[in-house]
Parts: structure tokens; C-alpha cells; sequence
């Protein structure tokens, strides 16, 4: 018994051993691979909760990227001229409301003077003092109005399509209206009145011939023209005698001559606008095409 080995002498208790231990899942570093298992699912368990975290964070930057993409697309529109949905209520909105500025009212206030100084004019016959002496007042007030009402829009950025096309509409009214008064009651020649009219309506058709080409600017002739006019018919309106009567004369036959020559200069501009307009785009044709 002392020559057989002890590893043979335990061999069948070691082999039951074995076996039991192999039944009962306890074989000899299973319990290594149990470990070894449950570090892998505990890994596996742990790479599980960063997953769906993952996941999660997935979504929530989808959503933000979506969120961002259809913020991006609502600036991309607004950029591109195209505004988004209800845009264009909004803006239509603030268009509205723009033509509610001080210097469209100014306008409208121009406009609704005509009628009133046209009564106040030729009330009680057209020739009583005390009636011209208010319509002066409504004609002065029209033209005051026409200094501010520009300057304010420049100024302010009030400028708006009604204002585009209400100003110049009133200042030729109330302006038309006090020549033709002034000439049907006898105080001044119609032939006056047709050169002053003639002018005016002429270079304002003048001006939307040539739009395409460019704008005719106002010039200082012109500024001091609608002044001198102004100044020249306040002084018809009013029942001036004596010295007075005398001077207004002066001062219509100056504003006559300034619009005259004026009315030429920007007939000159004209010509020259076009002409140069229809150069470029000939020159921008040609570049094209080669």
C-alpha cells in the first residue's frame, strides 16, 4: 500500500468527487466561468443601460436636429423672401399698419384741404377778403404739410407705396386748384396757369417713362421752383393791393421763368438717363453673349 501513489490511493473518492461536483455544477473552475459569465453580463448589463442611454440621447438629439432643421428651414425661408407659414399674414399686418404714419397722414390731410380751400376760395363770390383770407390760411397749411410729410418719410423710413403715390398727387391738386381758382375769378392768366400745370403733369409723366432707366432727382432748381411757386400764389389768393399787388407780379413771372427752365433741365436729364440706361444694358448684353 506505501508503493502506490496518493494520487492513485484517492483516485476513486477523487473521481467521485469529480462527479458529484460535476453534477452538482461545482467541477473545477466552473466556478471561474461562472464568475467570468457573470462579469460578462454584468458587463453586458452595463454596456445595456449606456445603451439605451445612448438611445435615448439618440432621440433627443434627433429631436433637437429636427427642432434645429425646422428652425434653420423657417430662417432659410425668411432669408430666401419666402416666409413661413403666417408669414405673410404678419407682414401683411405690418404693411397695414405702415401706412398709418405721420407722413401719410400729412398727405391725407393735404388732400382732404383741397375741397375745403376750393369752398373757402370762392365763397361769397370769390372775391370777399375775409374768405380768401382763410382759404390763404388752407393753402398755406397744404404746402407747409408738403415739406414735412417727405422729410419725415426719408427721415423715419415711412416711406410706403400710398405715400409714393398719394404725395405728389396732392401737391399737384392743391396747387391745380389755386391756379384754376385764381384764373376762373379773373386774378391770373390762363395761359399762367397752363405753363405751371403743363410743366408739372408733363415731368411727372416724364418721370415714370424713364423709371426703368433710373429716377430723376429733385434738383435745387426745382426746390426753389415749388417754393417761389408757392410763395407766388399765397400772394394771388390774398386780396393784396397797392405795392403788394404789385410785387406778387414779380414773383409769379420768377416762378413762371424757373419753371420753365427747370422743366427743360429735366427734360435734358431725361434724354441723358436713357440714353445711358440703354447703353448698359447693351454692353451687359454683349458681355453676356461672349
Amino acid at each position: 500500500m506505501t508503493g502506490v501513489p496518493a494520487s492513485a490511493a484517492g483516485g476513486p473518492s477523487g473521481a467521485r468527487r469529480a462527479a458529484a461536483g460535476a453534477a452538482s455544477g461545482k467541477v473545477p473552475g466552473a466556478s471561474m466561468g461562472r464568475s467570468a459569465a457573470r462579469s460578462t453580463e454584468g458587463g453586458a448589463s452595463g454596456a445595456a443601460p449606456g445603451a439605451r442611454q445612448g438611445a435615448a440621447s439618440g432621440v433627443g438629439d434627433s429631436g433637437a436636429a429636427a427642432g434645429d432643421g425646422a428652425e434653420s428651414a423657417v430662417v432659410d425661408a425668411q432669408d430666401d423672401g419666402k416666409p413661413a407659414r403666417g408669414g405673410k399674414l404678419a407682414a401683411a399686418a405690418v404693411n397695414q399698419a405702415s401706412v398709418w404714419n405721420v407722413a401719410n397722414l400729412l398727405t391725407m390731410l393735404r388732400l382732404i384741404l383741397v375741397p375745403a380751400f376750393v369752398a373757402l376760395m370762392l365763397a361769397d363770390g370769390g372775391y370777399d377778403p375775409a374768405w380768401r383770407a382763410l382759404a390763404w390760411a388752407a393753402f398755406a397749411i397744404a404746402m407747409i404739410t408738403d415739406l414735412f410729410d417727405g422729410h419725415l418719410a426719408r427721415t423715419y423710413n415711412l416711406v410706403t407705396d400710398f405715400g409714393k403715390i398719394a404725395d405728389p398727387i396732392a401737391d399737384k391738386a392743391i396747387m391745380g386748384a389755386a391756379l384754376i381758382c385764381l384764373s376762373a375769378l379773373g386774378d391770373l392768366p390762363w395761359w399762367v396757369t397752363g405753363v405751371i400745370l403743363g410743366r408739372e403733369l408733363g415731368i411727372t409723366l416724364l418721370r415714370f417713362l424713364v423709371i426703368r432707366y433710373g429716377v430723376i432727382p429733385a434738383s435745387r432748381g426745382g426746390k426753389l421752383k415749388t417754393l417761389t411757386q408757392g410763395v407766388a400764389v399765397g400772394m394771388y389768393v390774398l386780396a393784396l393791393t397797392g405795392w403788394l399787388a404789385t410785387l406778387r407780379f414779380w414773383v409769379m413771372a420768377a416762378a413762371v421763368v424757373l419753371t420753365v427752365v427747370t422743366g427743360l433741365d429735366y427734360v435734358k436729364q431725361a434724354i441723358v438717363l436713357r440714353r445711358r440706361g440703354i447703353a448698359e444694358r447693351k454692353a451687359a448684353l454683349e458681355e453676356k453673349e461672349a
